[in-house]
This record gives structure tokens, sequence and C-alpha cells, in this order.
């Protein structure tokens, strides 16, 4: 049986896959899935979430210069929390300006 926040959760990711996030599955050294991050540059910005767990989530808005997304020095937007709350804020977000 689906949870409503699965069902919720499974919503809001389409809902960036439909913004075109690209997501990636990277694995430990086991073969096990370790997160879902998903990716979308836009404008001057790069927005970032990784999915470790339902309950652990982050999501970050960052210069498109940044050299390293996954671990940037600097960004003007950073939520972390359960993913359905980090991807509704993440959708919220203006496309037009950094944050």
């Amino acid at each position: 049986m689906t949870s409503s926040t699965d069902a919720r959760t499974t919503l809001q990711l389409r809902q960036l896959i439909a913004r075109g996030f690209q997501f990636l599955h990277p694995r430990d050294a086991r073969g096990e899935l370790a997160a879902v991050v998903g990716v979308r540059a836009h404008d001057a910005v790069i927005d970032v979430v990784r999915l470790h767990t339902e309950d652990d989530a982050v999501a970050m808005r960052m210069p498109a210069d940044e050299v390293n997304v996954l671990a940037p020095s600097r960004f003007s937007w950073r939520r972390r929390g359960p993913a359905s709350s980090v991807l509704e804020e993440l959708l919220e977000l203006p496309d037009d300006r950094i944050a």
C-alpha cells in the first residue's frame, strides 16, 4: 500500500522532471542505492536535490559557475528535511532569479 506521503513525493519528483531535472542514482561500494540526485541548470543557476531517505533530503540553488555542485562553496538557497517538504519548497522557487 502506498502512503499519501509516498504519492506526494512521487508527484513532486514528476513535477521536477517536467521542469527539466535530470536524475542520477549513485550506488555505494556494495551496489546499494546511496541517494537519488536531481540536477537542473537554468538561467544563471543550478538547482540540485539529493534524496537519501524519505526523511532526509537536501536541496540547493547555487550560481551556475559553482565548481562542485554536490558540495558547493556558495549557494543562494538551501533546505534540509523530509523529502516532501524539501521538494515542495524547491518547486516554489522562482525560475527567474537566484532566490
